[in-house]
Parts: structure tokens; sequence; C-alpha cells
């Protein structure tokens, strides 16, 4: 047998782990690996190559990002923008087909795709409509697949993101300021949430709960000022946005057309990190002269800086945890593929690895209403401003 493999979309610590984990499996079953070349843009343009001699990739799993490169190609970028529902899904159907005859002339038995879920969303449609011998591996550090508990490369992120926010506290206690961090995360506040806590930081903002500027930053800081605390670290999603109501009221260097009309990726992914919300809180802090005055009055310095830490949370080798996650994980996709067991993605569920199907793989896992680690940011914040 020859099974493909590729990886797609942003990169991501334990990439190399899958890889290493599918070439372990299916060589030592006597089988062949063919490596793909960025993504979709590759399996389109024939780039391959041969990863049959595992002395090649020895410890390929301590050694983060993606050895095949990647790429965020949409190969449905077109068909994509017809507005008739029942055109649309004819012409993405049509490409997926010519997808489909692409393993032939790949000359592959079948094809695992290790992305999120964009790139595995590409994969669950040549299935869908060309029966193709495809499996996925769920990826992205924003851990936001459903059907598995968390996605390889989140707590390497996790990690990074809370050590850079640790650091960040140390010149924010010297200098009595005010840091806005913005932490990746397009639809899905778990980054943030994990992180901002663990790093401790003061104020947590989500994309799952729109915030209210007045009620959830200024009002916070006043009364962290009242009680004596003299730095602050804001964690914010790039997908955090302030409520309707708080975007009218409160916001002067924004407008709510500026967010509705942010340019898209090739999925069709509005490209928040170009709207830049931290940088956003810092000037409408900057301009509130009623809390400039509210901190003078406490003897407090008002020095508000901005912090995105975008690429450096994929930066990096995998922690310990994703090694072993994505190890697990490349085993069992090349199991799947050596039984010849097609249109499924491998999870984590608790501490097993299992199966589902790959269409409902793709959907949106985000953090829900009533979660305790919602309850845990909010009682953990709450007591740092508490009076005796």
């Amino acid at each position: 047998m020859k099974i493909g493999v590729l990886t797609g979309g942003g990169d991501c610590p334990g990439l190399n782990s899958v890889l290493y984990g599918i070439l372990l499996k299916v060589i030592s079953a006597g089988h062949s690996v063919i490596g793909i070349e960025k993504g979709w843009k590759g399996f389109l343009e024939n780039k391959t190559k041969n990863m049959s001699n595992i002395n090649e990739f020895d410890d390929l799993h301590t050694i983060g990002g993606t050895l095949l490169y990647t790429s965020r190609t949409n190969p449905y970028k077109n068909a994509k923008k017809i507005k008739n529902q029942k055109e649309r899904e004819e012409a993405i159907k049509k490409v997926a087909l010519e997808m489909t005859k692409q393993l032939n002339v790949l000359d592959l038995d079948s094809l695992i795709a290790i992305g999120g879920d964009d790139t595995l969303a590409v994969a669950a449609a040549m299935h869908k409509f060309g029966n193709a011998n495809v499996i996925g591996v769920p990826k992205t550090i924003d851990n936001d697949l459903s059907h598995t508990d968390y996605t390889f490369g989140f707590w390497s992120a996790v990690q990074l993101a809370s050590n850079t926010m640790d650091n960040i506290t140390t010149t924010a206690r010297s200098h009595q300021r005010i840091f806005v961090v913005q932490v990746m995360g397009r639809d899905a506040g778990w980054l943030t949430l994990f992180s901002g806590i663990s790093a401790g930081a003061d104020i947590i903002l989500i994309p799952e709960q729109p915030f209210d500027f007045e009620k959830d930053i200024v009002e916070v800081l006043k009364e962290r000022v009242s009680v004596n605390r003299k730095y602050h670290i804001i964690a914010c999603s790039e997908g955090a946005v302030p409520t309707k109501e708080s975007l009218e009221r409160d916001f002067k260097t924004v407008i709510p057309e500026i967010i509705e009309n942010l340019p898209k990726d090739d999925f069709g992914n509005p490209l928040l990190a170009k709207l830049n919300m931290s940088k956003i809180i810092v000037k409408e802090l900057g301009l509130r002269t009623d809390l400039k005055n509210y901190f003078t009055q406490y003897g407090a310095e008002f020095d508000i800086r901005d912090v995105v830490l975008g690429h450096t949370m994929r930066a990096g080798t995998p922690s310990s945890f994703d090694r072993i996650l994505g190890l697990r994980l490349g085993i069992h996709a090349a199991n799947l593929a050596l039984k010849e067991q097609y249109g499924k993605m491998v999870c984590l569920r608790g501490e097993k690895i299992d199966t589902a199907p790959l269409i409902e793989g793709t959907q949106k896992k985000l953090v829900p209403d009533g979660s305790d680690i919602l309850e845990l940011r909010d009682l953990i914040i709450q007591v740092k401003y508490k009076r005796d």
C-alpha cells in the first residue's frame, strides 16, 4: 500500500509527532508513506516525496513545525462563492470528484489529512461526494474541533502563552502598567481561558462572550486600583468583540462596519488578527480621562501597552503531552488506513484514542455556557479586587 499524508492550515507543535507515528506504523507493516508538501496546494500540484526510509526521520516527534510544509489552500474557494445553495453544492461536488481522482494521479491507496476544520472539511467533501479513501487527524492550537477532548498542539500553545504572560507580568509590575495581551483564538476562547487563568490574568475576554467595555474592563480596573493593585494583565482572544450596545456606546476608534467588513481568508473566515482588538482596547482606554484621573487619585501610573502573541504561540518544540498525543494519533490514523476504514477522524476521548465520522469532526467546539472553567475564571478575577 502507498499511504499519502499532508499537513494543512497553520503550523502547530506536534505535527511532526503525528507524521512520525504514521511512519512508524506504516513502515513497520511493510508499506510505503508518500509525503505531500504544502497541504492541498501540493496535493493539486503533485508535490510528493517518498518517506519510506525511517532512518531519515529519527526522533522526528521532538521537532516543532512540519517537515512537509503547509498552506491554507482551499480547493473549493470559487465554488463556495456561489450564492445559490443548490448550485454551490453541485460545484463543490464537482471539485471533490476531481480531487478524488487526484489520488489515482498520485498513485495513492489512501490519504491521511492532518489539519483543522478547514483542511478536514476538504477531505470530508472528498469522501462524501467521491467516496475517497481519506482519514483525518484533528489539528489546531485553538482546541475548537468537536469529538476530541483536546487537539494536539493546544497544550504546547497554552504553555507558551502562559509563559509569555508570566514574563510580561514582571514588566507590568515594575512599571505599574496595564498590558493587553492578544491571544490566538478566532472563534473559541479555550487558549485565552487556559493560558489566562494559568498566568493569573486579571481580565479574560473570549469570543463566546461579547464583552461590555465599561463593565468588564473599565469598572474592573477601577475596582482593582481602589484596592491598591498597581498593575494589570488583560488576556484578550483575537476573536473577542464588544457587545453591539457597548460598541455603539463606548467606542470612539472603531465602528461596527469595520468589524463586519474585515477581509477573509481562502476559507471565508474573517481575518480577526487584522482588527487587532488588543490595540483597539489600548486606544480606547487611553482616551478615558476619567479613568486616568481615577488612577492618579489612588497614586497609580496610567500606562497602557498591547502585546500580540501571534505566531509565537505556534513556535518551538511540542510539549511532552503533545508529542505523545501526536504519536498516538498518527499510529491510530495509520491503523485505519491499513484496515481500509475511511471517512473517519481519530480523536482523544479520555485516555483512549477513538474515531468519529470525518464530517462531524469538522464541527466547531466552543466554550459552553456554564463551563466550570468559566466559573473558575470569574472567581479568580473577582477575588483579585475583593476588599477585606
